[in-house]
C-alpha cells in the first residue's frame, strides 16, 4: 500500500511513510470491510461516514510538516486511523467527534494500539477545541463551506490548519499559515470529503 499508493503517487515525507507503514490501517475498517482496507479507495465505517483513502491520509498528514513536538487538533475522529497516524508524529493529538458511537469505536480501537498521545472528544468538531487550544496544527477531514475563523483563533502564530472547502460543486484542499494577524493561503488539491456539520451535538441531534 505505502509503495505503490503513496511513494509512487508523489510522496516522499519518510516519517509519514514509516507511520503509515506500521499503524495497521484493517483494524479501523469494520470486519466485513477488512479485506479492502489497502486497496486505493474511501470506504464506509458507518453512520454515512468514511475512512479516506491511504493517498489523501498521507498527503494531508505531509502538508502538515510534523516534526515530533507539535500539539495537533483533528477535527473529525472518524474512525481514529488519522488521529492514530498524527499520534505517531507529533507530540500530542486532540480529535473531535460529533458522533458518539464513532467517537466510543476509535477509543477502543486506539487503546488496543496503545496509542496514549491522543485524547478523543465527542462533540462538535465545528467548534474546534478552544479548552485544549493553542495548537501548531490543525487537520479538518470534512469539508467546509468557507474558512472557520474560530479554528485560525486556535493555532498559534505559525501554525497551520489543513481544511478541505467547498467551490461550486468541486472540494479543494487549502492549507491556511497563521503569522501573527495575517493568514497565507496555499491551494492543495481537488478532494472529496463528506460536510463538516456544526451545530450538531456528538449523539447527533441539533441545536436548540
Amino acid at each position: 500500500m505505502v509503495r505503490e499508493q503513496l511513494v509512487d503517487g508523489g510522496l516522499t515525507d519518510r516519517r509519514v511513510l514509516q507511520a503509515m507503514e506500521e499503524v495497521p490501517r484493517h483494524l479501523f475498517v469494520p470486519k466485513l470491510l477488512q479485506h479492502r482496507a489497502h486497496q486505493p479507495s474511501a470506504l464506509p465505517i458507518g453512520h454515512g461516514q468514511t475512512i479516506s483513502k491511504p493517498f489523501t491520509v498521507g498527503l494531508m498528514t505531509c502538508l502538515l510538516e510534523l516534526q515530533g513536538h507539535e500539539h495537533v487538533l483533528e477535527v473529525g475522529t472518524g474512525s481514529g486511523y488519522q488521529g492514530a497516524i498524527l499520534a505517531r508524529l507529533a507530540h500530542s493529538v486532540i480529535s473531535v467527534e460529533r458522533i458518539r458511537p464513532l467517537a466510543e469505536r476509535s477509543r477502543v480501537t486506539l487503546a488496543k494500539l496503545g496509542v496514549e498521545n491522543i485524547n478523543v472528544l465527542a462533540h462538535d468538531g465545528g467548534d474546534g477545541a478552544m479548552d485544549y487550544a493553542p495548537f501548531d496544527a490543525i487537520m479538518v477531514t470534512a469539508c467546509a463551506p468557507s474558512l472557520p475563523a474560530h479554528l485560525v483563533s486556535q493555532l498559534k502564530d505559525g501554525g497551520h490548519l489543513l481544511i478541505p472547502i467547498s467551490k461550486g460543486r468541486e472540494q479543494i484542499l487549502y492549507r491556511y499559515r497563521r503569522q501573527g494577524q495575517e493568514v497565507s493561503i496555499e491551494q492543495s488539491v481537488s478532494c472529496r470529503f463528506v460536510p463538516l456539520l456544526a451545530g450538531v451535538t456528538a449523539e447527533g441531534e441539533k441545536r436548540a
